[in-house]
């Protein structure tokens, strides 16, 4: 299941609903991977756009090799600003062996940052500026993957 949001995600409330929708499934392991925005570079926040038809396909090809491995992974990401230490990304694997779980979360993540249709813009001195030199061209993609300005 991927969620999208409109600014920064509530994490305490989206870790709480996953944890209790999964409560009930034999899973030995929940590991999540919360984003945060760190302050660098003098910017203010981050800003996302998403392409969501090709993140929908990403993501399922991950939930089908989760459940190979008799696992789940949950997403969420924000949309618009996201300003400074405040979350813009959460994932989470559930699994019934620890071992999966671990590898699995840092597979995901790791795939996230080089494969997701997701452009971030530094938000600076009240602009929002493609933040070129910090963002993976997306292989594949077309005129998506270049530089967007």
């Amino acid at each position: 299941m991927v969620e999208l949001y409109e600014g920064a995600l509530d994490v305490p409330e989206i870790i709480t609903r996953w944890y209790a929708q999964e409560t009930a499934y034999n899973y030995g392991a929940y590991i999540p991977f919360i984003g945060t925005v760190r302050d660098e570079e003098g910017i203010e926040g981050l800003s996302f756009d998403i392409y969501a038809p090709i993140l929908t396909t990403w993501f399922e090809t991950w939930q089908t090799k989760a459940a190979a491995l008799g696992a789940k992974l949950k997403m969420a990401h924000s949309r618009g600003d996201v300003l400074l230490h405040e979350s813009s990304y959460i994932a989470a694997v559930f699994s019934p062996k620890r071992r999966v779980a671990l590898e699995l979360i840092e597979a995901f993540v790791e795939d996230f940052k080089a494969s997701a249709p997701i452009w971030k813009y530094d938000l600076k001195n009240g602009q929002r500026r493609y933040a070129a030199e910090r963002s993976t061209r997306i292989t594949g993609a077309g005129i998506l993957g270049g530089n967007v300005k």
